[in-house]
């Protein structure tokens, strides 16, 4: 089985118009929900195999946070900058890149492409990943390179800084 964890990066900062959009910060709201939203996966006792992150700054960051809040080595998270606002097929792309032992893949990234890349993959809509948010699905297949955008993922969970009560599962 393998479980792919859509993060979109935590909320960046446009103090400073100068700053290409590659190298904007996060603000002070993406700094407290991205090691919350990593709290959070460690509370359900959610471990990725692999994480894999856009360079871009605010990506990085998020992806630090949230490896931090599960012990995860900073030095195995996979950069890419082909993940800074890559289209769903790019992104599918590197996924058919991971490993066979590989069965959870953090991947840490941008809209529009992962929130287009979660409706191609799963018959379950979304209209926006949200900043921080975390968008779960799974299929029962032993390769990364088998996941098609013809062959539906299972919707596990959505989960984002606002969220209120507890998550639901979909099974």
């Amino acid at each position: 089985m393998k479980r792919l964890y859509l993060i979109r990066h935590a909320k960046s900062s446009w103090d400073n118009l100068d700053l290409h959009d590659f190298d904007r910060p996060l603000n002070g709201r993406g700094k407290k929900d991205a090691p919350a939203m990593g709290k959070r996966l460690a509370k359900r006792n959610e471990q990725p195999d692999l994480i894999i992150s856009s360079t871009a700054v605010r990506a990085k960051k998020t992806a630090l946070e949230i490896a931090e809040s599960l012990s995860y080595k900073k030095n195995n998270i996979r950069w890419l900058d082909e993940l800074y606002h890559a289209s769903p097929l790019d992104m599918l792309k590197q996924l058919h890149d991971v490993a066979e032992g590989v069965e959870s893949v953090f991947l840490v990234g941008h809209n529009p492409g992962l929130t287009e890349l979660a409706n191609l993959l799963s018959s379950h809509s979304i209209d926006n990943i949200v900043t921080s948010g975390i968008y779960v699905l799974q299929w029962e297949v032993r390769h990364w390179r088998q996941i098609q955008l013809n062959k539906k993922a299972k919707f596990v969970y959505y989960d984002f800084p606002k969220r209120e009560g507890a998550l639901k599962l979909h099974e």
